[in-house]
């Protein structure tokens, strides 16, 4: 299909891109302590809170637009539900003890309870969960349909990507933020157009839910139980996220940091809402046979939306996405370098590890592009894989019903990782599922988890006692 833009089109996307990077570099302080640098100093406010988490939290939009549009509403079960509930959990047991923690990341609060080798172990995989790769990929997509071609696309989403590091290295976290705050008006106001059109062109969501086929009013979209539990099992992802942590660290108060979690879930429900309509607009409209199903938002907006209207809405697509990439760039910069690195080049500062590694980051993103050049693919091998490595230390931290004797910590780690990458392989050499790559009926993440439940039985500290849960 081809992509009809007029000058005003192309000269909102300019503008946005120009905008973005002069808010990101204003961002930059002459205060290079590391609190300030990586956590602005625990000064975010509520609505900048919001912002942030919100943006950051919804940046594989093109692979929401992909699945929506194959199966409707299942969306929200799949990709909603299960988010908002451990959310809410985050925000009502782990968000103020984050905040009152003095760790800066999640590796340097594995290091301060269990010891730095395990915190330097544990920015492995944090480093691999925070990798930008999916975001990279959807640019890199984006960029396809902008030329009207794909050779060289990866290279110009790099440069493109290359913009969010000079502001992110320049800035750090208050760069990251203040571009978030403009991205995420973008988003809804672009979502907004795009459904005001497609129900000025097609007609209400009543006559649409009447149109689509079956399986989009389908709340499991077809899909067996297996498969749905599988992504509530992925969304575990949420306890040890890199960004939920840090935005809870970087709150200015434990109540800001409850608070606005849970204006953050509002948020989410609002714009899955948007989404999943768009998507289902999508079906009806350009028919059920898109070569490339991930491209369906993008193809909506081509048919249905003026001159001008347009380009706002894939600047908003753009918005989207880059506000989750510059911030995985900063923290898997972070991790790679003050959490992994600095032991072996103490005469550096953490926070020129840092940046340098921001680099090393995108070029990772680059090559894990190529060896699975699918955004939903990227989410559920690396969900998969790493959280069973991390769900049961990182609560150990702040919670001692889970809390493990040192000694455990590293064999839990690496053998329930290992555990899942095997089985991970297995069920692609013998073909896997549809998005999954289960083998024998076992999904990867349920033998991790099983194997990293079997080394907490073992070396659970048994001397501590369960904590009150703060209300």
């Amino acid at each position: 299909m081809l992509l009809t833009f007029s000058l005003i089109d192309w000269l909102l996307i300019a503008v946005f891109f120009a905008v973005l990077l002069v808010i990101g570099l204003k961002g930059g302080t002459s205060d290079e302590s590391e609190e300030s640098y990586l956590l602005l100093g625990r000064r975010l406010t509520l609505p900048a809170f919001v912002a942030t988490l919100v943006s950051t939290w919804y940046g594989g939009i093109l692979g929401v637009g992909e699945y929506s549009y194959q199966f409707g509403i299942s969306q929200w079960l799949l990709f909603g539900l299960p988010y908002y509930l451990y959310a809410w959990l985050f925000a009502t047991f782990l968000a103020a003890r984050i905040r009152k923690n003095p760790a800066l990341s999640i590796p340097e609060a594995l290091a301060n309870k269990y010891g730095e080798r395990v915190g330097r172990w544990a920015a492995v995989p944090v480093f691999v969960m925070v990798n930008p790769a999916p975001y990279l990929f959807m640019l890199s997509l984006l960029m396809g349909y902008f030329i009207g071609g794909t050779e060289h696309v990866l290279l110009y989403a790099t440069a493109v990507a290359l913009l969010a590091a000079i502001y992110v290295v320049y800035g750090g976290l208050n760069a990251v933020v203040r571009t978030d705050i403009l991205q995420v008006f973008l988003m809804f106001g672009g979502f907004a157009a795009l459904l005001f059109f497609a129900i000025r062109s097609y007609g209400s969501p009543a006559t649409l839910w009447q149109d689509v086929p079956a399986v989009h009013r389908n709340p499991t979209g077809g899909h067996d139980i297996p498969f749905m539990l599988v992504w509530f099992f992925i969304a575990l992802w949420t306890f040890i996220d890199p960004g939920f942590h840090q935005r809870a660290a970087a709150a200015r108060s434990p109540g800001t940091a409850r608070r606005g979690i849970y204006w953050s879930i509002a948020a989410w429900a609002v714009f899955d809402c948007m989404t999943i309509l768009s998507g289902m607009y999508s079906q009806v409209i350009l028919g059920g046979g898109l070569e490339q199903p991930v491209m369906a938002y993008p193809y909506l907006a081509n048919q249905i939306l003026p001159a001008g209207i347009k380009g706002l809405f894939f600047v908003s697509l753009l918005a989207t996405i880059m506000s989750t990439l510059d911030s995985d760039l900063f923290l898997a910069g972070q991790t790679l370098g003050r959490d992994f690195l600095h032991k072996w080049y103490r005469g550096m500062s953490k926070i020129t590890l840092t940046r340098i590694s921001v680099i090393a980051a995108l070029l990772v993103s680059i090559a894990l592009i190529y060896l699975y050049p699918s955004v939903i693919s990227l989410w559920y091998i690396i969900g998969s894989t790493m959280i069973p490595g991390l769900l049961i230390p990182v609560l150990g931290v702040y919670f001692s019903f889970f809390r493990i004797r040192n000694k455990f910590v590293i064999p839990l780690m690496s053998t329930s990782i290992l555990a899942s990458i095997g089985w991970l392989t297995m069920g692609a050499i013998t073909g896997g599922n549809g998005y999954s790559e289960d083998f024998m009926g076992i999904e990867p993440i349920y033998l991790g988890l099983l194997v990293s439940l079997a080394f907490w039985l073992v070396g659970r500290d048994k001397k501590e006692h369960a904590p009150s849960m703060p209300g």
